[in-house]
């Protein structure tokens, strides 16, 4: 199975779900309008993927493309290997250091999956919160010009250190921001690196699981509710 598996899969936060309604998140978030938003159990990078971030008169909703491509990029296949951020090196890496400043997102979800070694074969985790709700990463977006001269819209998700649930399967994890955090982050006023790498810590695992989910999630084909379904043990 691991054959079929694809390249950017051994990267932390390599798929994850978003099935909540746009009214919930626009209640969560604060948004100006209610998006319409559609269930997805098996995101995928280089896919269309909603993004929060602040406009000219408040927050909204935006589809962007997941995986950065740089303003320097020369095509956009860089974006594919561009999935997550180090919180550690974000603020110097010349990918990501102008968006760490002044182009910052929350990437809305409820749940994101991850892959440990057993035995023969890589069996995928469903990590999320006890109670389902959805939660938002840390995000940066980036514009990028287009040979035809339009802008491609894309981001990357930022990782951390791993909390004690995602610890047994993986060395990093997504950075996920509390509520209260949100402002803060959105904020383009604040661009002091040392106080936003502040923000990006291990969540708290008390609230937290990580179950076994079915070998589907390992095709970015396969994006139903089966794929976020608790597994037999084996």
């Amino acid at each position: 199975m691991d054959r079929a598996l694809p390249r950017y899969h051994g990267c932390v936060c390599g798929r994850y779900v978003l099935t909540v309604t746009g009214r919930v998140l626009a209640r969560l978030f604060d948004l100006d309008e209610v998006p319409d938003v559609e269930a997805r159990y098996n995101i995928a990078p280089t896919q269309p993927v909603p993004i929060i971030r602040t406009g000219t008169i408040g927050r909204r909703l935006d589809t962007v493309r997941w995986g950065l491509v740089p303003p320097w990029a020369k095509d956009p296949t860089i974006g594919s290997r561009m999935i997550n951020a180090r919180a550690e090196t974000a603020a110097e890496k010349p990918s990501f250091r102008s968006a760490f400043r002044r182009r910052r997102c929350l990437v809305p979800a409820n749940g994101f999956y991850e892959w440990r070694r057993e035995e023969t074969r890589k069996q995928p985790y469903l990590v999320r919160f006890a109670d389902g709700r959805p939660f938002a990463f840390a995000g940066l977006w980036e514009s990028w010009r287009q040979p035809d001269g339009t802008a491609l819209e894309s981001c990357v998700i930022v990782t951390t250190e791993p909390n004690s649930v995602v610890a047994r399967l993986h060395d990093r994890m997504p950075a996920i921001l509390p509520p209260e955090s949100h402002g803060e982050w959105l904020d383009a006023a604040e661009g002091s690196p040392e106080r936003l790498r502040t923000l990006l810590v291990p969540y708290p695992p008390e609230e937290m699981e990580a179950y076994r989910v079915s070998l589907r999630v390992n095709n970015p084909a396969n994006d139903d509710a089966l794929c976020a379904k608790p597994a037999a043990a084996r």
